[in-house]
């Protein structure tokens, strides 16, 4: 009551200052026009008295007077528009009105005045952000990772780990210590250079510093075809003020990527850029090679992936960790990368990592789900829908009938590759389920074929096949797989 009192009553004030001046009136005050006849009057006068001392002659004055009186006559003119404000409580009542009832009804239109007041300790998350729960058990699980790397400060992958956990959750002046620790024990491949490098360029709000710039011409010293490493070298010219230089660089990485790799459209735009900034037009982008059934290795040039989702090297470094905290920094990870992909739609190779990491997690919808989103990026690589089958195909028992989604993702790989072992077992087990054992038949004797004789996956299909006497609804082992699948 008393908020809505304090309210009313600044409402009143900020109205007051609109109505006083109507409430008053305005005051008389000189106008300009009033100076200036004052001005021309004594002229006028002070021509009469040249006249009289002889000094001009009364032809000269005539026209001098006629001009004057001209002068005279426009000042009564617009001292006669002149207009002053006068005392008015009608208008002021109808201003305050106004202005009042219409701040009241755009808050109707566009506010909510019915929704209850929460206290800011009480809000929930915004349910888009990605550092939740899941960050914040993640937290913990990175400063237990902490305090066993200070038992143990020999664990290289324990470091690797743990610099890539800090990176993720934006703590980059650790995760460079930590980075350092990992390759002073052996873990300094060309993706780990290239991972310390651009975590490098984020410590610095994107800014490839000298130190950064080094770090990147030693990844490209044992990988030339690194992607971040000719990216960064690319973008640290630009930042230089060498914008052709940028130019050649962007144009070197463009000759190596595929010509249908996402990145293509990103680096083609900063091309323009560095044109623009040269004063020179854009230059016809390089072709590239071929497509390529896989995107090119290395990170993407953004630094939007800079903190990757957990490796199977980084699963395996948490193995010591409890499982509470293992799967707290993992899920952690994941809903990082999570975020970074909805972020940048166009990374294959992202939706795939995020499919595997969520089948590790043994969320299925969620893997199913990029794994859809991979496809859809490249549908004529199969092995991305036998991949969202095998998933979908999770906790499957004896018996249970195939998913209607895994049979139609696999009928799609069979209609483009007739000899794929995983669509053959599958499509002829859910025949089997159906009752066709001719199909199911057909299927497992294809298969049959591909598999090398006496091997464990072979015998498995003789079995199934064994079990198809006539028309008759087999009983199969259904959950394994075939062709070392």
């Amino acid at each position: 009551m008393i908020q809505a009192f304090l309210l009313a009553l600044l409402a009143f004030l900020a109205l007051l200052g609109v109505a006083l001046p109507l409430l008053r009136g305005g005051r008389p005050v000189a106008e300009r026009a009033a100076f200036d006849q004052a001005v021309y009057r004594d002229q006028l006068r002070e021509l009469d008295r040249d006249i009289e001392r002889g000094l001009v002659t009364a032809e000269e004055a005539e026209s001098s007077r006629l001009e004057i009186q001209r002068r005279l006559l426009a000042a009564d003119r617009r001292q006669a528009r002149a207009a002053r404000l006068s005392r008015s409580p009608v208008l002021a009542g109808a201003v305050m009105v106004f202005v009042a009832g219409g701040a009241i009804a755009t808050y109707l239109a566009l506010g909510s005045p019915g929704l209850p007041d929460v206290p800011f300790a009480g809000r929930p998350p915004q349910q888009a952000e990605a550092h939740g729960e899941d960050t914040a058990q993640m937290r913990n699980a990175v400063e237990a990772l902490a305090k066993r790397l200070q038992q143990n400060p020999n664990d290289g992958p324990g470091w690797l780990l743990f610099a890539r956990s800090l990176s993720t959750m934006g703590d980059y002046d650790r995760a460079e210590m930590a980075y350092r620790e990992a390759m002073k024990l052996g873990r300094d491949s060309a993706e780990v250079q290239a991972d310390h490098a651009e975590m490098l360029v984020m410590q610095a709000n994107g800014i490839v510093t000298p130190a950064a710039e080094e770090a990147f011409r030693k990844v490209l010293a044992t990988d030339p075809d690194n992607i971040a490493g000719r990216y960064y070298l690319a973008l640290a010219r630009m930042q230089a003020g060498e914008p052709k230089r940028a130019i050649e660089g962007l144009q070197g990485l463009l000759a190596i990527l595929p010509s249908d790799s996402p990145l293509r459209e990103q680096i083609g735009a900063q091309v323009a850029e560095a044109a623009k900034a040269a004063g020179i037009p854009a230059p016809p982008l390089e072709k590239g090679t071929g497509p390529a059934p896989k995107q090119a290795a290395g990170a993407p040039p953004t630094q939007k992936n800079a903190a990757p989702g957990p490796s199977a090297a980084d699963m395996a470094a948490a193995s010591e960790m409890s499982e509470n905290q293992r799967e707290a920094m993992i899920r952690g990870m994941v809903a990082n990368l999570a975020a970074k992909q909805e972020a940048e739609p166009g990374n294959f190779d992202g939706w795939m990592r995020l499919g595997r990491a969520y089948a590790v997690l043994k969320d299925s919808a969620k893997s199913a789900e990029a794994f859809a989103k991979a496809r859809a990026l490249r549908p004529d690589d199969l092995s991305v829908p036998e991949a969202e089958a095998q998933v979908l195909m999770t906790g499957y028992k004896p018996g249970d009938k195939v998913p209607t989604r895994v049979v139609e993702l696999l009928t799609q790989v069979a209609a483009k590759d007739p000899n794929r072992p995983e669509a053959l077992w599958y499509l002829g087990l859910a025949a089997s389920m159906d009752g066709n054992a001719a199909e199911a038949r057909r299927r497992w004797t294809a298969l049959k074929t591909l598999l090398p004789a006496g091997s464990e996956d072979r015998k498995m299909v003789e079995a199934a096949l064994a079990t198809l006497p006539g028309d008759a609804a087999p009983t199969l082992q259904g959950g394994g797989t075939t062709g070392g699948k």
